[in-house]
C-alpha cells in the first residue's frame, strides 16, 4: 500500500539530500568509505509567510527555496573532497574571507545562485529567442510559428545539455545517487522495510522528480510565450525574464496536481518527464542506496543523527551481523 509521502530530495557529490518532516538531511560517503550525516531544520518560505503560499506565487518561491538549499548541500558535500585535494587557500579566497568574515559562505551561496540563474536564463531562454529572431525577416513565419520554433530550439538545447553532461564520469556518479534517491523514496512510499535490497527492486523513474518539473517548464513556456507579441528583440527578452516566475508557478501547480491524480491526463503529462529521467538517473549500487536510506531516515525522524552515527561507528567492529540486523543495512 502506498503511503501519503511528500519527501523530496537531490543527489549531491557522493551523497543524497532528503527533505522530510524533520528537516533537510544530507548523507555523504567520504573517500575513506565513512558516511557523514547532517540535519538542518529548514522551514520553507511558503510556510513562513501566507502570501508566499498562494497558488502560482508558491511555485516560484519554492523553486528559489529549493535552489538555495540545493547549492548549500552541494557545497556541504563538496567540502569533504576539497580537504582530500589538499588545495592551498588562494589569495582571492583570503581576500573574500577578509571582507565578509563569517558571512563568506552565505555570500558564496548567494553568488552561486545568481550565477546559475543567469546562466540558465541565457542558455535556455535568451539564446533560443535570438536564434528564432533570425527567422523574423522571413515573411512566411508569423508570430505563432516563431514562438513554436523558439520552443523547439529551447527543448533541443535542454536535451542536448542533459545528454552531454551525463557523459562526464563525475556526473554519472551523481546520476547514480539520483537513482538511489528515487528508489529509496519509492520503497518508503510503499511502506516497505528500508533496506538497500528492498530499495534496489524499486523503479528508478519517479513522477515527482525535478526533471519532470524542468521539462514541463519548457512546455509551459512555449504556451505562455506564444501569447506575447513578436516585436523588438529587446521586448522579447524582457517578456521572457518577466514571465519566468509565472512559468515556474504554473508548472508547480501542474506538478502538484499530477502528484494527486493518477488518471490518463496525469499519466500523459508525466510521461515525457519520466522518459527524460533515463538520462538523469543511473542504476545505483547497494552502497549508494545505503547512503540514500540513511538520509531519508534522518529527514523523516525515523532515526536521529546521533543514533545513525553510533551505529555507523559500531559498523567498524567485528560484530557485523548484529549491526546489519539492527541497522537494516544488508550490504
Amino acid at each position: 500500500m502506498k503511503k501519503n509521502c511528500s519527501v523530496g530530495g537531490q543527489a549531491v557529490i557522493e551523497g543524497v539530500m532528503m527533505r522530510g518532516s524533520k528537516g533537510t538531511a544530507t548523507a555523504v560517503r567520504k573517500s575513506n568509505g565513512e558516511i557523514e550525516v547532517n540535519l538542518e531544520e529548514n522551514i520553507p518560505l511558503s510556510k513562513r509567510y501566507k502570501f508566499f503560499s498562494l497558488p502560482i506565487i508558491r511555485g516560484f518561491i519554492n523553486l528559489v527555496d529549493s535552489l538555495i538549499i540545493g547549492i548549500k548541500t552541494l557545497n556541504y558535500s563538496a567540502s569533504f573532497f576539497e580537504d582530500d585535494d589538499d588545495v592551498e587557500t588562494s589569495k582571492f579566497d583570503e581576500f573574500i574571507e577578509g571582507i565578509f568574515k563569517d558571512k563568506t559562505n552565505d555570500v558564496v551561496i548567494g553568488f552561486s545562485l545568481v550565477l546559475s540563474l543567469i546562466f540558465s536564463v541565457l542558455l535556455f531562454f535568451i539564446l533560443p529567442t535570438f536564434v528564432a529572431n533570425a527567422l523574423k525577416k522571413v515573411s512566411i513565419y508569423n508570430s505563432l510559428v516563431l514562438n513554436i520554433f523558439e520552443g523547439i530550439i529551447r527543448v533541443s538545447i535542454f536535451l542536448t545539455y542533459i545528454y552531454l553532461i551525463g557523459r562526464m564520469e563525475d556526473i554519472k556518479r551523481v546520476f547514480q545517487y539520483h537513482g538511489a534517491e528515487h528508489k529509496t523514496i519509492f520503497c518508503y512510499e510503499r511502506d516497505m522495510e528500508l533496506i538497500p535490497k528492498n530499495a534496489q527492486k524499486q523503479e528508478r523513474l519517479h513522477p515527482r522528480c525535478g526533471t519532470n518539473f524542468l521539462f514541463l517548464v519548457m512546455i509551459v513556456s512555449i504556451i505562455l510565450f506564444s501569447l506575447t507579441p513578436w516585436n523588438s528583440i529587446g521586448e522579447r527578452v524582457l517578456y521572457r525574464v518577466v514571465l519566468l516566475p509565472v512559468v515556474s508557478g504554473v508548472t508547480y501547480e501542474i506538478i502538484k496536481w499530477m502528484g494527486k491524480n493518477s488518471g490518463k491526463c496525469s499519466k500523459i503529462l508525466s510521461y515525457p518527464g519520466l522518459k527524460l529521467q533515463n538520462l538523469t538517473t543511473e542504476e545505483p549500487d547497494l552502497q549508494q542506496l545505503e547512503v540514500a536510506i540513511i538520509s531519508l531516515k534522518v529527514a523523516e525522524g525515523i532515526e536521529t543523527v546521533e543514533s545513525i552515527k553510533d551505529k555507523l561507528n559500531y559498523k567498524k567492529s567485528e560484530d557485523r551481523d548484529i549491526l546489519d540486523k539492527d541497522l537494516n543495512l544488508e550490504i
